[in-house]
């Protein structure tokens, strides 16, 4: 598994009710995309970013893991914000691009921890299967829980590749890494394209119509949980509000 389905799965906010995490991450993910960046998006995302290491005991280094990436991301896409072109052939340091190249990097991070809130402290097995009630349809989630299912045999897949490669000495030099990079892509196709025609078949001799049922474990809302959502939420409002509003 993922870390960050390891953590999901194991933290202390497993047992909470999915809808529970969901007012609280995706409320601040609104007050870090609504709200002024100061101080909105970092009143959200500083709170997003204590729950993890408080309450939800996430490791950092697994918070850390999930969001180098879209935090790379978030750096390639701001550095054009930073320079303009006065002539078609030359570029030049752009002073007004520093505020909105901020303002963006600082919003865009306050909403990838608000989402790693969520994702973190809530495995998508308890999320899936309650989006009937909201009207999704059940193909919609069908599809979404077996792409989800493929990415481990994905993994999976890669991993018994490369190490019988380099079992093999398939890295030994740059000659030969290169060549095994190129055999391990044709193995993984072939490995993940014969799994997932095991699990087609798998699931039509029993009897697979086009949706799955499943148990869902029931777990109760805690009432001062959400209480407690909504005053942060507020909180974060007000502040912000009377900071923004010049007297």
């Amino acid at each position: 598994m993922f870390a960050l389905d390891v953590a999901a799965h194991t933290g202390p906010w497993r047992s909470r009710h999915p809808a529970e995490k969901a007012l609280l991450s995706l409320g601040l993910l609104v007050c870090a995309v609504a709200l002024p960046t100061w101080p909105g998006a970092l009143l959200s995302g500083g709170a997003a970013a204590l729950l993890l290491a408080g309450p939800a005991r996430v490791p950092p280094g697994v918070v850390l893991r999930a969001a180098w990436v879209p935090l790379l991301f978030v750096a390639t896409s701001t550095v054009p914000l930073l320079v303009s072109m006065p002539a078609p052939s030359r570029l030049a340091v752009d002073p007004a691009g520093l505020p909105l190249a901020a303002q963006t990097a600082g919003r865009s991070v306050a909403a990838l921890t608000c989402l790693l809130l969520f994702s973190a402290t809530t495995p998508l097995s308890d999320v899936l299967p309650r989006l009937h009630r909201l009207g999704i349809p059940p193909a919609v989630t069908e599809v979404a829980a077996l792409t989800y299912r493929m990415l481990f045999l994905l993994v999976d897949s890669v991993r018994a590749v490369r190490q019988a490669q380099a079992a093999r000495l398939g890295f030994r030099t740059w000659r030969t890494a290169y060549r095994s990079l190129a055999g391990q892509a044709g193995a993984v196709f072939v490995r993940a394209f014969s799994r997932a025609r095991r699990l087609e078949e798998g699931l039509a001799v029993r009897g697979y119509t086009g949706s799955l049922a499943v148990q869902v474990q029931e777990y109760r809302v805690s009432v001062p949980f959400v209480v407690a959502t909504t005053a942060l939420l507020a909180t974060i409002i007000t502040v912000t509000i009377r900071v923004a509003t010049p007297w």
